[in-house]
């Protein structure tokens, strides 16, 4: 698999921004396949059998080789385990209980206020800077900068962040960066000695004194939450604060709607993170022999839980291909579905739905320059993702 980038320089005028490129392979096959690193993936298409199989944990495995269960496989650039992520339950169940208080922070007054005030100030930098890369000068910047608020450290380590580039695992020469991905490695290890030393309010102190039946984390167990921390909501949230914006200037009256009826933003929320998924798929490894969607798969192959093809599917989701945004029954999978649903979703949910409320009362319309868009290359498939680059201007609501 490789991520190809195609450049579409015209200015977004239609809605079908993310068009289902798996829309035939479901309806005739229910699965795809993926030639992956001498590992193939075959790919689960269909909502009711991605939630089956979600919810399967003894049957598809996410606590394999640290590395795995990710698309394109990781196994090359690290071993630590990423926790909860690559656990199973009962274990699983142990760390997302002591880790789901930390995670719900963002429904509190303070972090709303906090978060707020970011996303304020990086708008109104666009209002009044003209064109920007929306990408690089204001997603990466409000993903970085929001990830202190759910670390509860300095302000100031976001620049630190947004100077690793949107992604951090890969680079223009390679899909899987080592060197990259060692970067963040080894900076996760510094801010644990440095918490051993200096106790503070942080995650990393949190952790460092947290325990489970009794037994302190291991330092190893602590990289592993905090690699997924860093890694699991970084081009997620990137691509998923692009495309919003992006799907606004292609629908000025859209954002102009849910300026007046303030009362289903949070609907508007979840309906853009279906259409749009910023995570295409995640992978898991089949313990025994089975079928899946009446394709057989063998012990120790990998399945891909495709969220993408799941949350477009039309025996669920009325019109899934058009974005409304008051959809009342929308039972979307693109946080995942089951034990392994998405640790950091409150965080991305707060971050969308305060994004989208700053836009309606600074914001009257987006103009799109030029864009650059991030193809997804899986085999037969050519998925946009998002944006490499999005060039962009708004004007400010009077």
């Amino acid at each position: 698999m490789n991520n190809n980038r195609q450049i579409n320089r015209c200015p977004i005028n239609r809605t079908d921004q993310l068009p289902d490129v798996f829309e035939q392979a479901r309806i005739t096959k229910g699965v795809g396949f993926i030639e992956a690193q001498d590992d193939p993936v075959t790919m689960i298409l269909g909502l009711k059998d991605v939630r089956k199989c979600a919810h399967n944990w003894k049957l598809f495995q996410s606590g394999a080789v640290p590395g795995r269960i990710v698309v394109p496989s990781e196994v090359s650039i690290r071993e630590t385990r990423q926790i909860p992520f690559e656990l199973d339950p009962p274990e699983h169940k142990h760390f997302r209980d002591l880790l789901n208080p930390w995670f719900k922070r963002p429904l509190e007054q303070g972090y709303i206020n906090s978060l707020q005030q970011i996303i304020a100030e990086l708008v109104d930098d666009v209002i009044h800077n003209g064109s920007t890369d929306i990408v690089s000068e204001f997603s990466l910047k409000l993903q970085s900068r929001a990830l202190t608020l759910l670390l509860n450290v300095p302000y100031e380590e976001s620049l630190v962040w947004i100077n690793w580039g949107t992604h951090v695992f890969r680079s223009n020469e390679s899909e899987l960066d080592g060197e990259k991905a060692a970067i963040l490695y080894d900076y996760i290890d510094n801010q644990i000695e440095l918490a051993i030393k200096t106790p503070s309010d942080s995650l990393y102190s949190s952790l460092l004194n947290a325990s489970i039946d009794g037994k302190k984390l291991s330092k190893e167990q602590i990289k592993g939450v905090m690699i997924l921390t860093f890694a699991g909501g970084r081009d997620t949230v990137i691509n998923a604060v692009t495309n919003t914006i992006a799907y606004f200037a292609s629908q000025p009256s859209s954002l102009s709607r849910l300026r007046k009826e303030p009362e289903i933003i949070p609907r508007a929320v979840e309906e853009l993170i279906r259409y749009f998924s910023p995570l295409t798929h995640m992978g898991r490894v089949v313990t025994q022999d089975t079928d899946v969607a009446q394709q057989g798969v063998t012990a120790d192959s990998r399945i891909s839980l495709c969220w993408a093809s799941a949350n477009r599917d039309a025996s669920v989701f009325e019109q899934p291909n058009e974005v409304i945004l008051d959809r009342k029954i929308n039972p979307h999978v693109a946080f995942g579905f089951g034990p392994h649903n998405c640790l950091g979703a409150t965080h991305a949910r707060q971050i969308i739905k305060t994004l989208i409320t700053t836009l309606t009362n600074k914001v009257d319309t987006i103009e799109v320059l030029s864009q650059q868009d991030n193809i997804e290359d899986w085999g037969a498939f050519q998925r946009k993702v998002g944006y490499e680059q999005l060039n962009a201007i708004f004007s400010p609501y009077r």
